[in-house]
């Protein structure tokens, strides 16, 4: 893996842990993490995922010995294990939607924080009522896309914007042989669905799915040397030829 570097253009390089192989470089603590540092990051787990399947450790997790490292995935290898399992084979597909809002026809009211009286408690009812119309309007929209794209899981977020449209930010989990179906389907839905601007991204590594199988997992050590970023792989990709290059 002499080729391939990481963040701050350090080598990369495979560290093997029982049935897993830690794809992992050092890091000179001294050294500040930045935005360049987390897009080093997300390339190098993007080559990694075009192998295998990827548990990566969130950005700027590290540890500050070989000791540290070995602790760690020994403590947590049964868990890695089983989410390997779960996710191997699966992708990750993104929609990005945006709504018009459906209560622009009224802009929510500034409530002071003195205000007494019919009209303040008027006005606070009618801001409920808008956020209530606004999560249905999302819930709906979401049980949509759910219901035409069939993921095997999925996570939703939704924000209004200053503009007063929503955007609501899909995560789907589907198999990878199924990217091209998707595709497909998204241009079809993105014709139907015309009161929305859609846009899709992928196929990603399952990030959104991974922090959530192993939130707790990784807890960020004291760095008082140089230290390794670690992403736990299957074994078996140590004996191919293109060493798999990914880190944190």
């Amino acid at each position: 893996m002499e080729s391939v570097v990481g963040v701050s253009g350090n080598q990369v390089f495979l560290y093997p842990a029982s049935d897993l192989a830690i794809v992992v470089s050092e890091h000179n603590p001294a050294e500040t993490l930045n935005q360049k540092s987390g897009v080093d990051h997300a390339r190098v787990i993007a080559d990694c995922f075009q192998h295998s399947t990827v548990l990566p450790f969130r950005f700027g997790t590290v540890f500050g010995d070989d000791e540290s490292l070995r602790k760690s995935i020994r403590s947590n290898q049964r868990q890695f294990q089983s989410n390997i399992d779960k996710l191997r084979g699966k992708t990750e597909m993104h929609l990005k939607i945006l709504v018009d809002d459906c209560c622009t026809h009224a802009l929510d009211k500034h409530v002071p924080a003195e205000g007494v009286g019919r009209e303040y408690l008027s006005t606070l009812r009618e801001n409920a009522s808008r956020t209530r119309e606004r999560q249905t309007r999302a819930r709906a929209v979401s049980f949509q896309m759910h219901r035409l794209f069939l993921p095997l899981d999925e996570e939703v977020s939704c924000r209004l914007t200053e503009s007063g449209r929503m955007v609501l930010d899909v995560a789907h989990l589907i198999d990878r042989k199924y990217v091209e179906r998707y595709q497909n389907k998204f241009a079809s839905t993105s014709a139907m669905m015309r009161e929305c601007q859609m846009q899709v991204s992928g196929p990603w590594p399952p990030y959104h799915f991974v922090h959530r199988l192993t939130r707790g997992a990784h807890a960020q050590t004291a760095v008082t040397a140089p230290v390794h970023a670690a992403v736990p792989v299957p074994a078996p990709m140590v004996s191919m030829p293109e060493a798999i290059p990914a880190m944190a």
